[in-house]
């Protein structure tokens, strides 16, 4: 719920580990779930859209932490969602998935991410690759839902058609607002697939992407590989380092 600006905010940030009690759990795909976690009716996260929290966890007798940046609207207050796709190699994404509706976890932040800023730039740019997609998610929501003077651009790649989180909420905000584009990439398309297929190729990135500009930015993030290869390539099609933005 967003409260009435009449009303005191409490906003949130912890340096140490803090119990979140998990409250909802939503399907998102075959292997992403989006658990939402109480605060108290009048609290948010204090934190700028972007901004990552540490999930902190002890498995196997060692303690570990992951950070996942949520990816309810920032703001909002009395909840926030981690949205978490489950690895097989990936403990702490294993440890949440196997967690049940009453159970407590720990985490420490807001920490500083790759965040937005209002009016940092005009034309915004996102490249995504799988579970990249999480720290965007928020920024994407605070600009349309706010209804900040920017074009979006999306280039979402993923290995097939059901690993896509969210597509449906992409499907609306392209119908809903003119402001924001989305194209799709796939590894393995299925039949009578319109988007691209493979990984992402500069001609797809010239073609789905804001050109390089003084108000444009671009935020990257994905499997690291596709990282470093698709931000040597941005700056080889004339972005700036300083336009680039890695969450």
């Amino acid at each position: 719920m967003m409260r009435s600006t009449m009303e005191t905010v409490t906003r949130v940030k912890t340096k140490t580990p803090t119990p979140y009690k998990l409250t909802h759990i939503e399907t998102d795909t075959h292997d992403t779930k989006t658990f939402r976690f109480e605060l108290p009716v009048n609290a948010t996260l204090d934190m700028l859209p972007g901004d990552f929290l540490y999930v902190h966890a002890t498995i196997n007798g060692k303690t570990v932490k992951r950070p996942y940046t949520p990816s309810s609207l920032v703001g909002v207050t009395g909840f926030f969602d981690l949205t978490v796709k489950r690895y097989n190699t990936g403990s702490v994404s294993k440890y949440l998935h196997d967690q049940r509706i009453g159970d407590t976890v720990l985490m420490s932040g807001p920490n500083t991410g790759g965040h937005w800023v209002d009016g940092m730039a005009k034309r915004v740019g996102f490249v995504a690759g799988g579970t990249g997609i999480t720290p965007m998610i928020s920024i994407i929501r605070w600009i349309l839902t706010n209804k900040i003077d920017a074009e979006l651009f999306l280039i979402f790649a993923n290995k097939t058609e059901s690993d896509i989180i969210f597509r449906q909420e992409w499907e609306r905000n392209a119908r809903d607002y003119p402001n924001f584009h989305c194209h799709h990439v796939l590894e393995q398309p299925p039949p009578g697939w319109t988007g691209s297929m493979g990984r992402i190729t500069p001609e797809i990135l010239r073609h789905h992407l804001p050109a390089p500009a003084s108000d444009t930015c671009l935020f990257l993030c994905g499997p690291p590989p596709m990282v470093d290869t698709l931000e040597t390539t941005l700056k080889e099609l004339g972005y700036p380092e300083q336009a680039i933005i890695l969450p």
